[in-house]
């Protein structure tokens, strides 16, 4: 089942990139008490997520924040290395980069895609949540092949 608005987050485990190494991170714990924009892509270094998607939320992060949004965050089904590097090459600097490397959590979120055709296995879909205390205070899925709603400048728009 999809993940909605005015559900809570399912409790589950994500990796952060920290300077000191991968921190495994609760969804519970990480979520809580604040407002995260939560963006997700199919793959770290892949064509839209790499020339669109990661580089909207960097250029529009203090905006976002001047919206009320405590942290902004990114996830992958990648594995946490993979994640660091995207992040240093792409100056994510205020950007919070999540591994899901075995798609647990896209996974409980309901927000699974296959991506097997290319190679790439069970991935996540594109989307962008905003969560406040770790419930979906609003979820935009795109389309198969499409960037539009889940987007920085969407986002922006109806916060």
């Amino acid at each position: 089942m999809t993940i909605k608005v005015g559900d809570r987050l399912p409790a589950t485990n994500l990796v952060k990139v920290t300077p000191e190494g991968p921190e495994q991170v609760s969804t519970t714990e990480y979520f809580a008490g604040r407002r995260v924009a939560l963006f997700a892509v199919p793959g770290a270094f892949t064509p839209t997520c790499s020339a669109q998607h990661l580089p909207g939320f960097i250029a529009q992060a203090g905006a976002i924040k001047a919206k009320g949004v405590d942290e902004i965050a990114c996830t992958s089904v990648n594995d946490v290395f993979v994640m660091k590097a995207w992040g240093q090459t792409s100056n994510a600097g205020d950007i919070t980069m999540l591994a899901d490397g075995n798609a647990d959590f896209a996974g409980a979120v309901g927000l699974t895609m296959d991506g097997s055709k290319f190679g790439m296995g069970t991935r996540s879909q594109r989307y962008t949540m905003l969560v406040n205390d770790g419930v979906v205070e609003q979820l935009f899925v795109e389309a198969p092949g499409e960037f539009k709603v889940s987007s920085a400048e969407h986002l922006l728009s109806v916060l």
